[in-house]
Formats: structure tokens, sequence, C-alpha cells
């Protein structure tokens, strides 16, 4: 169901905002040293209507980072190519530039951000990148939309480029030989040994303190949710791939995740109720804070952190605990 990959987009996307900077260098041909500032914007707008009936639509993402220059970045991530994806991209942008729109003098400024999809599911007909054409009584303006493919990056290539908010849809690549590895032993055997190999160069990474603790964890567990989803008419791929990522999870010491802050995003915009709550709920408070958090719950979120009650019921809620 496309609800789980777009969920797990922006689940890297908001606990693992460190990585999102590689993805734009490489699909903006941008600069970005990791070391700028990035904030999210709400996900969720509500398109105006002539009829006067508000839609209400959820973007994946869309965030600011503050470089030399402040730029706004808006990304769809798609399981598979949609016709229609460009007239949904075009409402979005225009609502996230309303939103942020400035009057002045009688004059509204808009700022359009800057747009890219990620497709999980490609053909040799899928463009590298589509576009806008907008006339205006002012003159035309047209620019693009690049297009990032899941498939057309290898292992090598997202561990090369520290694309790794790919690694969770890497699973797309083989997707069509999953009744081959079903069948064959020795088929699955190559699957089993590319994520082996993927588990070893987290590792590396995190031993050599390029990543930490946490994003290792988050980027296995949503590999998991992935490979739960694309492949659960494929019992030997779900099981050969999804033991190799379980041992490893295990593998990832709770007490180092914790001493490491546990949470990125949670240090950015919400210190103190925060920070308070870290200490006091461990591995089940950073899960429960991260999903609070990618739903846009800020309030949520802080409630959780300084009030036992409440952060149960969210516990409830999340199935985190029962």
């Amino acid at each position: 169901m496309a609800d789980v990959y777009d969920g797990a987009f922006r689940t890297i996307l908001n606990d693992c905002r460190k990585l999102i900077l590689p993805m734009i260098n490489e699909v903006f041909q941008e600069q970005y040293t990791g070391e700028e500032k990035i904030e999210f914007s709400p996900n969720e707008h509500f398109l105006d209507r002539q009829d006067g009936a508000d839609q209400k639509r959820i973007t994946d993402t869309n965030f600011t980072v503050y470089g030399s220059e402040v730029k706004k970045y808006h990304w769809e991530c798609e399981s598979t190519p949609d016709s229609r994806i460009l007239i949904r991209l075009f409402e979005y942008d225009a609502q996230i530039a309303l939103d942020q729109g400035e009057v002045l003098r009688e004059t509204l400024t808009v700022t359009f951000p800057n747009t890219a999809v990620l497709y999980l599911r490609c053909t040799q007909n899928t463009p590298d990148k589509m576009g806008y054409v907008i006339k205006t009584p002012g003159g035309t303006i047209s620019y693009d939309i690049p297009v990032m493919k899941t498939q057309a990056y290898t292992l090598d290539d997202i561990f090369d480029k520290n694309l790794l908010i790919l690694i969770p849809f890497h699973i797309f690549s083989f997707e069509k030989n999953f009744p081959g590895y079903e069948k064959d032993g020795g088929k699955m055997k190559e699957l089993e040994a590319e994520y082996e190999r993927m588990v070893e160069r987290l590792d590396d990474l995190m031993k050599k303190g390029v990543i930490g603790a946490f994003d290792k964890r988050t980027i296995l567990e949503i590999s998991r949710d992935v490979l739960r989803e694309i492949a659960k008419k494929y019992e030997n791929v779900k099981k050969g791939v999804g033991d190799i990522m379980g041992g490893a999870l295990l593998e990832t010491e709770a007490r180092k995740i914790r001493n490491e802050g546990i949470s990125q995003g949670i240090s950015q915009g919400i210190s103190q109720g925060i920070s308070q709550g870290i200490l006091q709920g461990e591995q089940l408070l950073a899960s429960l804070m991260s999903r609070l958090l990618a739903d846009g719950r800020t309030e949520d979120a802080k409630l959780a952190a300084e009030d036992e009650k409440a952060r149960k019921r969210f516990y409830k809620e999340y199935g985190i605990i029962d």
C-alpha cells in the first residue's frame, strides 16, 4: 500500500534529518555541508476551492534549509509513476507558497519551493525530470521538477554518495526477481548477501561516527516495514532479508541509542519538556516522540514529555505498548 511507503519516507526524513542534505545535493546540485539547519513545515494543507469547500491534502514533506541562502523544498514519494502527479505537485506547491506568502503595499509575494519526486518504481519510459510552464499576463515562467529514481542507484552508489535515505527502498530494485528468489535458494542467497553487505557498511559508518546508533536503528526498522509490505506474498524473501535486519537491530545497543540523545528531530524546537522526557522514557519515549513529530503533533509531544498519563495514552494509540 502506498501509504506505507509514504509514511516510511516521511519518518526517515523527520527522524534522520542530517541525511536529507546529501539527497538535496544529489538532485539539486547543491553544496550543503551537513551543518545547515533544517526546519519542517506542517504537511497538511487546505486547498482553496471556488465552491468554498476546502479540500485537505497531505504532502509527503516540505521543509526549509538555512544555508548561505534560505531555500524551501518539497518532496513527494511515489511508489509508481502516475500521470496526475504533476497536477498534485502544482496544487501542493501553490498552497505551500500561499501559506507562507506576504502581502505588502497591496502586493502579494509568494515563493514556490524547490520540488522533486522520488519514484520507488520506474520503467525505461520514466522521465528524469518533469516541469511546469506557467503563462501569466506578465510573461511565461517555466522550470524543471527533478525525478529521483531509487532503482537507478546500486548499493555502492547509495553509500558512496551518502544517500542513506534510499536504503529502506533499495528492495524495490529486486522486486521483479521475487518469484525467482522464492523458489530458488541459491538466488535467495544472493539477495541475502546484498543485505548482509548493507548491514556491514552501516556498522562501519556507525563505528566511524558518520551516523549514530539511532540513525542505524531507524534505517533498519523502516527497511523492515517496507519489506513486510512489498514482500507480503513472498515468505522466503520476507524471512531471509528480514532476519538479517532483525539480527542487526538486536545488535544495536539500546544504551548507546539513549546516550546519543535519541532524537535529532526532537532537539530542534522542543527542547525543555522533551529533554526531560528522554531521561525518563529511554527507548519507548524516543519512539513515541519520533512518531508524534513525524505526524506534526508537536503539542502532543510536549504533553507526552511532561504528563505520564498522556504518555501512556499515546503509547497505546501508536501500539508501542499494550
